[in-house]
């Protein structure tokens, strides 16, 4: 099979630090041929950088979608545009891989799965924390049964004071929300996943912005409140059609001890499981993998805590942080799923239940009601 020929639509931040230098680790059987961005000169920049001789370069993605030789388009803007620009790749013959969340809203999202159903193309949506070894290891301790049936979960997606002051963030329009779509959404896919259980029943949400003004000690440094349109915390009671239930917390804000970001917390009739430490949580977790998980039982009358690994101990030599980046695990199974023509580790599917769910929160809170699904 020849190279399989790739565009990029986004060549920001969430570009340069993950998807860009796995991609350069691709090269074997990748070619980076297209780039673009509205900033010309971020989408120079990214070329020189990690394109191949001649890559292009655009600042209108609807002329890199155009262009017939390209086989995947990875889309990593804002989130208001995901499901345009994705759409356009899909429908014209491409591959897709889109940044998280899969779209600002349901309607949206649906408008992918369609068009990924009518053109028979690949889609998938960068929830790169399920390549995590500690979210690995709990996926294949539920698939075993080691916890029996899961009836309650925690997803942690929270900040003390952790806003992010950079690019399009506070920005509703562009992003369409805050840390519930910035980093709950990664939090409630690590539970979904894990349980495997997309059937959502009934939603309970409450969103709060009430730190806007409230800017000492931001981890990023001071924000401008009169630019700050989204929530800084938002949490959500998710009750599953067989009657589990899901606390999905989230905040960029919130006058808490300790946040817990990325971290995942299992109950099950057999036994427990949850991401605990700093490892998880810490601002590089998402992109190297590291992170720690304690399983919880009782034995010979007594109750256990089991350390089955820490990253960097134990475990697959690949993960050790710097060698084998969450990053380059996706972009490994990406491009096996479109060279074997097999399902993607994420399926637009699964994506589609956590955008819907991330929007009953915000309809929840906004109508003061439980919303059903």
């Amino acid at each position: 099979m020849s190279k399989i020929r790739v565009g990029i639509v986004g060549c920001g931040g969430i570009a340069n630090l993950k998807h860009l230098p796995a991609l350069k680790k691709q090269k074997s059987r990748i070619e980076l041929v297209a780039f673009c961005d509205l900033l010309e000169e971020r989408a120079q920049k990214a070329a020189a950088g990690y394109g191949d001789p001649g890559a292009k370069i655009y600042t209108d993605y609807r002329e890199l979608v155009a262009d017939k030789s390209i086989d995947a388009v990875h889309v990593l803007t804002p989130n208001v545009s995901h499901a345009e620009i994705s759409v356009a790749a899909l429908l014209s013959g491409k591959h897709v891989l889109c940044e998280k969340p899969m779209a600002a809203s349901t309607a949206d999202a649906k408008r992918m799965l369609d068009a990924a159903k009518t053109s028979s193309k690949k889609l998938t949506v960068a929830y790169q924390n399920r390549f995590r070894h500690d979210t690995q290891v709990l996926y294949k301790a539920c698939r075993n049964g080691d916890l029996g049936e899961i009836y309650f979960a925690q997803a942690h997606a929270t900040r003390r004071k952790g806003v992010p002051t950079w690019g399009v963030f506070p920005d509703k329009s562009k992003q369409g929300g805050g840390p519930l779509l910035d980093l709950g959404t990664h939090a409630l896919d690590m539970t979904l996943w894990t349980m495997d259980n997309y059937k959502p029943k009934i939603v309970l949400g409450s969103v709060f912005q009430k730190l806007k003004d409230n800017s000492e000690g931001n981890l990023f440094g001071p924000w401008n409140p009169d630019k700050y349109e989204v929530e800084d915390s938002a949490f959500g009671l998710i009750k599953m059609e067989n009657d589990a239930t899901i606390y999905l917390e989230a905040s960029w804000a919130l006058n808490i001890l300790k946040g817990k970001e990325g971290q995942i917390t299992l109950c099950g009739n057999k036994a427990g499981a949850e991401m605990v430490g700093e490892g998880a949580a810490a601002p590089t977790s998402a992109v190297k993998g590291t992170g720690k998980i304690v399983f919880n039982t009782a034995r010979n009358g007594e109750l256990v805590d089991i350390h089955p690994f820490e990253l960097g101990g134990p475990g697959p030599a690949d993960f050790d942080k710097d060698v084998y980046r969450v990053g380059d695990a996706e972009a490994d199974a990406w491009f096996d799923a479109i060279v074997n023509d097999t399902a993607p580790v994420v399926r637009p599917e699964q994506a589609f239940v956590v955008t819907q769910i991330l929007e009953a929160i915000y309809e929840s809170a906004k109508e003061g009601r439980a919303i059903m699904l």
